[in-house]
């Protein structure tokens, strides 16, 4: 019998082929306006709340990077995924409980919400034992409001201090130190927050010279991102329509 939840509609299929080639030309315009290479950006699908199949069609479209935020959801989908005969770059992208990290490295090949000491620690913990590392990116608080999650530029903190993240990321073996991760608070204007984050950005890079990963820049706010300098962008619902109710 045919599983559902991974048989690919053509309709279906079609659809987010025009999603995707939207959202290619969308990237490719941002680039060209930026006077930056195409290469240089990397789409990230997120397909946090759609089924299998669409993860699917994507990778049979050409894209090969996935992203998730809800390791309940994602584990399963990275199965059923696996299962089919398609293993996607597995980005996780939202909040990671400390309890959750064993589970998220089982599938994940980055993860992109890295924003304490004590979660880089869990991580680098439960990375071990891997056959590669765990590439990690910390995530910055733009606007350094600690309700939102992310590390604290400039803060001497020692569990959310940006610093203090990076470091307890880089000194852990069975992680690579790969860069930052930002999301535009939404009282803020893009163009103000991206330009921030790229001020941080460069004096980060200045420490890490070899974590030049800048994920920024959404379905609303992609082509803002990529003029400040984005290596990757997370698309969801641009790419594959309105997002399904989360049950």
């Amino acid at each position: 019998m045919t599983d559902s939840s991974t048989t690919v509609r053509p309709d279906r299929r079609a659809e987010i082929a025009a999603g995707l080639a939207r959202v290619r030309a969308r990237i490719a315009d941002a680039c060209a306006a930026a006077g930056r290479d195409r290469a240089e950006v990397t789409m990230i699908a997120v397909t946090k709340t759609y089924p299998a199949s669409d993860v699917l069609a994507l990778a049979g479209l050409g894209v090969t990077d996935m992203g998730e935020n809800r390791d309940q959801e994602a584990a399963g989908k990275a199965a059923e995924v696996a299962a089919a005969g398609v293993v996607p770059r597995w980005h996780f992208i939202g909040r990671l409980q400390r309890n959750k990290a064993r589970s998220v490295v089982r599938y994940a090949d980055v993860v992109q919400s890295v924003d304490s000491v004590r979660l880089a620690r869990a991580l680098g913990t439960a990375a071990e034992g891997r056959d590669r590392p765990v590439s990690a990116l910390v995530q910055v608080s733009i606007d350094g409001d600690p309700a939102r999650g992310g590390a604290v530029p400039g803060s001497s903190d020692p569990d959310t201090g940006l610093d203090a993240v990076a470091e307890a990321v880089a000194g852990a073996p069975a992680l690579r130190l790969a860069g930052l991760m930002a999301v535009a608070p939404l009282e803020w204007e893009p163009e103000r927050a991206f330009a921030r984050l790229a001020e941080v950005a460069a004096a980060f890079r200045a420490v890490h010279p070899g974590a030049t990963a800048l994920s920024a820049g959404m379905s609303g706010d992609l082509e803002v991102a990529i003029r400040y300098g984005a290596t990757h962008v997370r698309v969801g619902s641009a790419l594959l329509g309105m997002r399904p109710t989360l049950r």
